[in-house]
């Protein structure tokens, strides 16, 4: 026995004294004061661990915005990197669910690994997150303890790194000084993430960007991980971490074991560090995390029923002090072992990271089979409630039954709750149907189902249902699957209870979203089927739908519709190539030549052949010279907004404040477009919402110093009129709406009250209206409108809403494009007091001068996920000839 120990000690050795420390090849230890690692650092040492551990299978899983190799690295015991094949098959088998009996689920169960994804870096300034999981990698391939050895047996970890462009940029921005007291990751130049920065973890349901395209690709159709930690700082203000359990709500599509198996999950997390002598932990109402919304790296996977886990860590680089909270220091159920002030290094944090990683995966372990069976039961009762009469228990109905019973409710309990929970019209549905005759939309639609691992079906041929006829080509999405919570999520409004610390009190703001519903603000048009579907259909592959082009018929003249999105691409080629286009309220049309038969084939947009033009008089479209705000540091939403008009084609300028103070700007744009949060408010009291701190300019390399500045109501707003008085048009969005004021338009606040004789904002216990989808009514027949419905679900988020002199829209200054129309216009979410809203506009164009400025109070372009109204922004960056 004792040869065989030592012959196992001399083989383990052997093995594992090969795997370079990271401080052999980072030149420090992960968790070293004033220390990070770069990207391309860390790529070098990946390849060195795959190279040199047989527990570690290197893979990248596709490129990020920029370009760099995004990692996956699987550690799990050698034998098990050899069949990783086959137990990918069996979790696949198991998530999914689909014709699996109980008794073959339990013997995969206990063949199969419990799957459990840790990743690090997506928000890249939140350094320890990066840094544990190089720290983590090293660990699980060089430890040979029990424990250890324990949990690569009986589990595949998917190590994901998350934001590779992010940890180039900020590592290299902190350790640029060569004086480590002035490290900081303070003042990044630019947006962490191509794009989007922080929203990163908001682009999971959509997958808009690539890096959330390939890590959703993992998750839901690849590995599909059982439970999956999403690693994030900071925590709150006198504790270390914030974890699960999470506090209410959640969302009611859920199954309950997913909501048991978080709590447990927290448990085991919280009880490590206890264990551990670590404290500091705090869950539920002792921080602002719940599991109500859709969207991020670690809720989206709950629709998936996945058990998401986000812990908020403090840590930096730089020591910092924990320090003195009172209230803190008061054991409770939210934080039972409070942590007291002191000295807090890198270290410490990277050490409670790892503690909290064997707790997850210690927990996979000792509960494998447990674990792998609740995905398949969660996956199994999903396709069941999809597959018969279900009414999901939600608020609504709640407040339905209340509103029935009145005072009755113990004398009528039965009857009511029939009347409520068995009335047919309001059951779940089993299906929905996305017709082909609509606009190209509903391809980036079914794009977003199918990279979620959502099973899609298309017509083979038209057919016929409930007395409908349905054509060739249209999707159908049923209900009787495993990951029906999400299928619900993107078709279903989301009915948010009311929220408040007590009755009659302020609000308790959503930590995200309240509603989003995609199907509402890509603007589909589907119809819910409440029975058993019998049609003609086919399954799609999972991942990316290829869209083929429409057959293409060589005519004189050719039309395409301004109510499509993919128009206004077409749109862009043609003018690019020099391609006359003239447009009327419902099309644009084009005269036959070569240059443009040659883009019309390749459009996905429907064309049509025409042997003349029409009759009614037509506009020569012409390309403006486009303006997109931006500021140091990158704007969140200016950056959705680039991506947006980069896939449409549009050529633009980023325009900073700098550039806008020195003038002259109708010499250089046609248009400008300023997104949330670029106007500062006319209120003197009121903080400009960027930059109110700036780096000095010494301090910032060359090439970025002209991008600081904010914009001013002494030096930009008057640039910015004299801007529209000579012909420039101007789009403002949400809170940039500022701009009307400024400019003392006869416009007027809509959400306000009067008390003692002084206008005051609505308070919160009258009005409150967190991220919702609401309905507005929308003029069509105005140019400005051209392309839009009747009605459109807008994002409203905090958003300003206005009243309009009518003695500036009898003679035209002003003209309303859309408003909120009755005083019930939610469509998803949450609107406490929504009746506030009625008859005030969302939206109007206002004649300054020779030009025009353009004011949406709604997020017509959030997060590139209102399909529906880019047009409201795409109509004003054309003019007519």
């Amino acid at each position: 026995m004792k040869k065989t120990a030592l012959l196992f000690l001399f083989v383990s050795h052997i093995i594992f004294g090969q795997v370079p420390s990271p401080k052999s090849h980072f030149g420090f230890s992960i968790g070293d004061n004033y220390h990070l690692a770069t990207f391309t650092q860390t790529e070098a040492y990946l390849q060195k661990v795959a190279k040199a551990s047989p527990r570690v299978k290197l893979q990248s899983i596709g490129k990020t915005e920029e370009g760099r190799n995004q990692y996956m690295v699987i550690v799990s015991d050698p034998k098990n990197i050899k069949n990783l094949a086959k137990y990918k098959a069996i979790s696949q088998r198991l998530a999914r669910a689909e014709g699996l009996s109980e008794s073959e689920a339990k013997a995969l169960a206990k063949e199969g690994k419990a799957v459990v994804w840790i990743d690090g870096g997506l928000h890249a300034t939140e350094t320890v997150g990066i840094h544990q999981w190089i720290e983590s990698i090293y660990q699980f391939t060089t430890r040979t303890d029990e424990e250890t050895k324990r949990i690569l047996e009986n589990t595949i970890i998917l190590f994901v790194h998350a934001n590779p462009d992010g940890q180039e940029l900020v590592s290299d921005w902190y350790m640029r000084k060569e004086d480590t007291l002035k490290r900081s990751t303070e003042f990044l130049p630019r947006l962490y993430e191509k794009y989007i920065g922080h929203d990163n973890n908001r682009d999971f349901y959509m997958m808009n960007m690539s890096e959330s395209a390939n890590m959703s690709r993992q998750q839901y159709i690849e590995w599909m991980p059982q439970i999956l930690y999403n690693h994030h700082q900071t925590g709150p203000e006198g504790t270390v971490v914030a974890g699960p359990p999470y506090r209410d709500p959640f969302n009611y599509v859920y199954d309950p074991l997913l909501v048991t198996g978080i709590d447990a999950l927290g448990a085991a997390m919280s009880s490590r560090l206890n264990a551990e002598d670590k404290p500091g932990y705090t869950m539920k109402s002792g921080s602002v995390y719940s599991t109500w919304w859709n969207g991020g790296l670690r809720t989206t996977a709950y629709y998936h029923n996945i058990i998401g886990l986000l812990t908020e860590i403090i840590g930096d680089p730089t020591p910092k002090t924990i320090p003195l909270v009172p209230n803190r220091l008061i054991p409770n159920s939210a934080t039972p072992f409070p942590i007291t002030p002191r000295k807090w290094f890198f270290k410490n944090s990277i050490d409670y990271s790892l503690s909290l990683n064997y707790a997850v995966l210690n927990y996979a372990t000792r509960y494998r089979e447990e674990v792998l069976m609740n995905i398949y039961k969660m996956g199994r009762k999903s396709i069941e409630l999809g597959s018969k009469d279900y009414w999901t228990l939600s608020p609504n109905k709640v407040e339905k039954l209340t509103s029935i019973a009145g005072t009755n409710l113990r004398s009528k309990s039965d009857s009511l709750f029939s009347v409520v929970y068995k009335n047919p019209e309001t059951r779940d549905a089993r299906a929905y149907i996305i017709t082909a005759d609509q606009s190209t939309t509903r391809f980036a639609f079914v794009n977003i189902l199918l990279k979620s691992g959502i099973r899609v079906e298309k017509a083979t041929k038209a057919f016929e249902f409930n007395g409908k006829k349905y054509p060739q080509g249209s999707f159908v999405v049923q209900t009787n699957q495993a990951f029906r919570p999400h299928v619900i999520d993107m078709f279903e409004p989301q009915d948010h209870p009311n929220d408040f610390q007590y009755p009659g009190g302020p609000p308790v703001r959503p930590y995200d979203s309240a509603g989003w519903t995609p199907a509402f603000t890509i603007g589909i048009q589907f119809d819910r089927i409440l029975t058993d579907l019998q049609a003609p259909l086919e399954t799609i592959p999972y991942g990316q739908l290829q869209i083929s082009t429409p057959s293409f018929e060589a005519a004189n003249f050719y039309a395409f519709p301004t109510s499509d999105n993919a128009s206004f691409t077409l749109l862009n080629d043609l003018l690019k190539a020099g391609v006359e286009v003239t447009k009327t309220k419902d099309a644009f049309y084009v005269t036959h030549n070569a240059a443009a038969s040659s883009i019309l084939s390749k459009a996905t947009v429907k064309i049509t052949p025409l042997a003349s033009l029409p009759k009614q008089d037509s506009k020569k479209v012409g390309a403006k010279r486009i303006g997109l705000w931006d500021v140091y540091g990158g704007s969140m939403p200016s950056g959705w907004l680039r991506w947006i008009l980069e896939q449409h084609h549009f050529d633009f300028k980023l325009v900073f404040a700098k550039e806008i103070d020195k003038g002259n700007l109708k010499s250089k744009f046609d248009a400008i477009i300023f997104v949330s949060r670029a106007i500062p408010s006319v209120k003197a009291e009121a903080p400009n919402e960027y930059m109110s701190r700036e780096p000095l300019e010494a301090d910032i390399p060359a090439e970025f110093q002209e991008t600081l500045g904010k914009i001013t109501a002494a030096k930009s707003i008057p640039s910015l009129r004299a801007f529209l008085e000579a012909g420039g048009d101007i789009i403002t969005i949400g809170s940039s709406a500022n701009l009307a004021y400024h400019l003392n338009l006869p416009v007027k606040n809509a959400l306000v009250e009067v008390v003692n004789g002084k206008e005051r904002d609505l308070p919160g216990e009258k009005f409150y209206i967190p991220g919702s989808v609401m309905q507005v009514a929308v003029d069509e027949g105005v140019e400005a409108n051209w392309g839009m419905t009747p009605k459109a679900d807008v994002y409203f988020s905090a958003s300003p809403v206005f009243h309009l002199s009518a003695e500036a829209i009898a003679h035209g200054n002003l003209i309303p494009l859309a408003w909120y129309a009755s005083d019930k216009t939610l469509r998803s979410g949450w609107a406490f007091g929504q009746t506030y809203l009625k008859d005030g506009i969302a939206a109007f164009q206002a004649k300054v001068g020779k030009g025009n400025l353009f004011v949406y109070g709604p997020e017509v372009t959030f997060r590139a996920q209102t399909h529906h109204t880019f047009k409201m922004v795409f109509n004003q960056l054309f003019e007519n000839k």
